[in-house]
């Protein structure tokens, strides 16, 4: 992480420990992000919305697109774009609509082939034709999707422990957005660190995991709460009604899979259906089956890292990562 942006994170949230009244608003102003961020105006669903995003290094002609997870925002990037743009790539980050700096909604019909399509219409905006993706958790759900929709303009993916890997509608019950409505509003920030601590650190917890928790726990208290929480709510929706394990066997773009062996994120465990006896977020039985599905998708494996292998060993990672974004002119 970039030690002026890091310095100034620690100070930041050492004053906010000691002032639990600094509040964030739904698009978290008053919250830094390591780059500077702009606003792509987006006609989309009959109304205007607002996609933020950060556009790092523009003068470069190879590309890399990064998405981020569900419980994340762009912010957390910051030390993957830096690399990337040492080894002279340049690097678009977007808050996807119904998180981070961009608009929540009040009203919002999500689809990973809407976020697809909202992602496309700003890369066109910043005349991007070609490039590769990178996708993180839910990300990586996106980015399979827009590999689908796309697959002429990306040249290649790269997904760090995405989840989709398994086909949840065919283990969990379809619930409606009012249930994990009413489960938001109950979020507190000892409830998001517990859940983040439990499945992806396997019960470590690290006080730079904490930049990863405050701007979210910050809006629990904000009048904004509410919205920010349907937007939450309506997110999981394509997560459980669409498969990407369809577009990963007919995919032709070259797939690049990161697995944390000991990552256990497992959507829907709670409700799964009667008799269903898999186990949901089992990471380190997916290299095989996943790489059956297509001989263009390679699948590593990080042994003893969890859902965020680059926050938990960067170097580790690193190795590995970097072999798909080699150094350019």
């Amino acid at each position: 992480m970039k030690l002026g942006f890091l310095l100034t994170l620690i100070t930041f949230l050492f004053s906010c420990s000691s002032n639990n009244t600094i509040k964030y608003n739904s698009r978290l102003k008053g919250f830094p992000y390591p780059f500077k961020v702009q606003n792509f105006k987006l006609q989309t669903q009959n109304q205007t919305l607002e996609m933020s995003y950060m556009d790092l290094n523009n003068t470069s002609t190879n590309v890399a697109v990064l998405l981020h997870g569900k419980n994340f925002a762009g912010f957390y990037w910051e030390k993957i774009a830096q690399d990337l743009m040492s080894n002279g790539y340049r690097v678009i980050i977007p808050d996807q609509i119904g998180f981070g700096k961009s608009s929540r909604p009040e009203t919002y019909q999500y689809s990973f082939s809407q976020l697809s399509i909202n992602t496309n219409k700003l890369l066109s905006f910043l005349n991007v034709q070609n490039f590769s993706l990178v996708g993180h958790s839910m990300g990586g759900m996106l980015a399979v999707t827009m590999a689908d929709l796309y697959s002429k303009k990306i040249k290649k993916v790269v997904l760090i422990n995405p989840i989709g890997l398994e086909d949840y509608g065919k283990y969990v019950h379809y619930k409606d957005p009012e249930f994990f409505y009413k489960n938001e509003l109950k979020k507190t920030r000892e409830k998001i660190i517990n859940y983040q601590k439990k499945f992806y650190y396997d019960g470590n917890w690290k006080p730079e995991y904490e930049e990863l928790v405050t701007p979210f726990a910050r809006q629990i208290n904000h009048s904004d709460w509410s919205l920010v929480a349907w937007n939450n709510a309506l997110t999981y929706g394509p997560i459980f009604s669409e498969s990407i394990i369809a577009k990963l066997r007919r995919t032709q773009v070259p797939i690049k899979i990161i697995l944390g062996t000991r990552d256990r994120t497992g959507p829907g465990r709670k409700w799964k259906k009667e008799g269903v006896t898999h186990k949901l977020g089992q990471y380190h039985l997916m290299k095989d089956r996943v790489s059956k599905l297509n001989s263009k998708i390679l699948v590593t494996n990080l042994e003893s890292l969890g859902h965020l292998p680059h926050f938990e060993d960067y170097a580790r990672f690193a190795k590995v990562f970097y072999n798909y974004f080699p150094k350019v002119n």
